[in-house]
């Protein structure tokens, strides 16, 4: 993956309170389901993994379609 210099990710509304959810996690875990106890949009999840913000952790054998992610280092540098 090519290092970018001096170019600074624009991060919408959704995918900042999605990577903002990991900062405090252990691992950078970052969850399926908001606050509110909605789950995620599949959307903004694989925005942020296709930008390398969030990277897939495993996957859950008991419910495939789920996007169990973590935080990248590149994802902590886009939210500073």
């Amino acid at each position: 993956m090519a290092t970018k210099t001096n170019t600074r990710i624009v991060l919408s509304e959704g995918e900042r309170a999605y990577l903002n959810m990991g900062l405090k996690q252990p691992g950078g875990k970052l969850p399926i389901f908001d606050q509110a106890g909605q789950i995620f949009s599949k959307t903004v999840i694989r925005k942020c993994i296709d930008k390398g913000l969030a990277e897939r952790w495993f996957a859950n054998p008991m419910k495939p379609d789920w996007l169990v992610c973590r935080l990248t280092d590149a994802g902590r540098q886009a939210l500073k």
